[in-house]
């Protein structure tokens, strides 16, 4: 508990214990002051009347006095004990026969009896009041002196133990920061408590335990283990620079001087944002350090190094250290790495141009091969028993595969190489839509799948190449035939959304697994333990295609539940 806590706690309690000692007292002088003014006000008034009442009843008058008929009816107004009415209906009865019978001193008797009677039970009850106002003054003595009591207590403690919790505390710790001074820097203060004072004392232990480490360093270890430092980063084959948390420039070494053109006295310790002024490349690593990750470009960095075009790969470290007595991390910096991956460039290279070509020279012997089993199925060239046909269908059916994959060895060469031909036309979305249906037809009535659509009430027209477009919606229709159980449902969804048109195929398959889910537009990917044939080009191509036309191509999925795989195409301005 903080300090500030415990003295509002303790004071607090004190403060509420004497404001309910004030609240004591006055209810119960409140209580005493009614019960006085209920005696004066209610009993000792009908004593008074009843004594003057008596008086004139003596003088054997009472039949001519008109006083006491006016102190009978005081007496009346002021009735307050039990019985007291009875008596006094009764006395004024007996009053107005008294006029009628001046002369007849029963009835003088009789009201003087009934004046005792009055008397009588006023005074009891300010014996009873008087006992009542007495319990009343015992109980408050009683309540101020609990409360008292309390409040003395807390005070008490208080004051024995208030500035023994402050002072020793500081006193403590003006001695250490004594021996601090006078370079002790091995003194620690031991504060176990978790107020201000714990935090004061860890904060000073951290303090001395810098000091001792800076008096204990070795200068020239530090400085041969900085050369160290220097000489492995300046034999590094790739280029690197490096940058403080300010992003200055400590460091670079050669071949990162050589792909800036820089001089070392014209980038070490200068500001990294002010060079990137006059010098491009280096405005592009910096706006790649700064960039978030899913807005950083994974695309190879196109230099002019060693007299050819080479390709970099940036890598971005960030360098934090846990300082000496702390548990938080503190960011002190960048390291920017370019690897060198022009070799890699050049044989991927290789390979997309050696399967550009392959797929070409495949795709005409192949196309003759299903030329020649149409000829064969005719039966103008000469009868074929059913074993043959069995064989003309298999033949077909590779041949017709290989034909497949040959045509996306050929798209997907062209996404890589940039070279992919579009025609950007205003298209109505509805009918690419459509085309795909038809050409899916077929495949969903054989697993008996029903394929739902969701067309907008809107007319729209999208900016695309309604040719590859149609392809990426076929590609997503057949994975979703394909990876669905028989006999299920897939909805297809079009709408309109702000600027974009957006493309939805919704099956309820067996749904992708999260660490999969970044891995499924890759080239060659495919789910492990799927069970299902394929390339794994057929997404890659359909991200290249949508991407090309300025879209981008997305996928939603549960582990078991089914997965949606949406694209977005930017509509037509009207």
């Amino acid at each position: 508990m903080k300090i500030k806590a415990k003295l509002t706690l303790g004071v607090g309690l004190l403060f509420i214990l004497i404001v309910l000692q004030a609240v004591v007292g006055i209810w119960y002088a409140n209580d005493l002051k009614s019960d006085s003014d209920n005696i004066l006000r209610s009993n000792y008034n009908s004593l008074e009347y009843v004594g003057k009442m008596m008086k004139i009843n003596d003088l054997q008058n009472v039949a001519q006095s008109q006083e006491f008929k006016m102190l009978l009816q005081k007496q009346l107004a002021n009735i307050t004990e039990p019985g007291e009415a009875e008596i006094s209906n009764l006395l004024q009865k007996k009053h107005k026969k008294a006029l009628k019978n001046p002369q007849d001193s029963t009835l003088r008797s009789a009201i003087q009896q009934d004046l005792f009677s009055i008397m009588d039970l006023n005074m009891q009850a300010i014996d009873r009041k008087s006992m009542h106002a007495k319990n009343t003054a015992n109980a408050a003595t009683y309540w101020i002196a609990i409360v008292s009591a309390l409040s003395f207590m807390i005070a008490f403690v208080l004051l024995i133990n208030l500035p023994y919790y402050i002072a020793n505390p500081i006193s403590e710790l003006t001695l250490s920061i004594e021996q601090i001074a006078a370079k002790n820097y091995a003194q620690r203060v031991h504060f176990q408590s978790h107020d201000e004072f714990g935090v004061l004392a860890r904060s000073f232990n951290t303090m001395a335990q810098k000091l001792q480490e800076y008096n204990e360093s070795n200068l020239a270890s530090v400085m041969n283990e900085k050369k160290r430092m220097e000489a492995l980063v300046s034999n590094m084959h790739d280029p690197v620079i490096g940058l403080d948390e300010n992003k200055c420039i400590l460091f670079a070494n050669q071949e990162a001087l050589q792909i800036l053109g820089l001089k070392e006295t014209d980038l070490l310790g200068q500001s990294a944002s002010e060079v990137a002024l006059h010098n491009d490349l280096l405005r592009t690593l910096l706006n790649k350090l700064m960039a978030s990750p899913d807005q950083v470009d994974k695309k190879a960095l196109k230099i002019y190094a060693s007299g050819k075009e080479s390709y970099f790969e940036q890598d971005n470290i960030g360098i934090t250290v846990i300082p000496t007595g702390e548990d938080r991390t503190k960011h002190i910096g960048y390291v920017i790495i370019l690897r060198n991956v022009t070799v890699y460039k050049e044989l991927d290279s290789a390979k997309t141009n050696f399967i550009a070509t392959i797929s070409h020279e495949f795709k005409t012997p192949i196309a003759s091969i299903k030329m020649s089993l149409q000829l064969l199925e005719n039966e103008k060239i000469g009868p074929i028993n059913i074993e043959q046909k069995h064989l003309i269908g298999s033949i077909r059916e590779d041949a017709t595969r290989l034909l497949n994959i040959t045509g996306e060895l050929l798209d997907m060469t062209q996404a890589e190489t940039g070279n992919i031909q579009l025609t950007m036309i205003p298209t109505d979305p509805i009918e690419i839509v459509q085309y795909a249906l038809e050409v899916c037809k077929n495949a969903a009535e054989q697993k008996g799948i029903e394929i739902q659509v969701d067309l907008p009430e809107n007319k729209y027209k999208v900016v695309a190449d309604s040719e590859k477009t149609a392809w990426v919606m076929v590609n997503l229709l057949n994975n979703a035939i394909r990876y669905s159980p028989e006999q299920s449902k897939i909805l297809v969804l079009l709408d309109g959304l702000k600027n974009q048109m957006v493309f939805a195929v919704r099956d309820t398959g067996q749904g992708i697994s999260p660490q999969y889910k970044g891995k499924i537009f890759d080239r060659y990917f495919r789910i492990p333990g799927s069970g299902k044939e394929g390339t794994g080009l057929g997404l890659a191509i359909s991200k290249a295609f949508i991407e090309a036309q300025g879209g981008t191509i997305a996928v939603e999925s549960e582990l078991g539940i089914g997965s949606t795989f949406s694209f977005y195409l930017p509509l037509a301005q009207e």
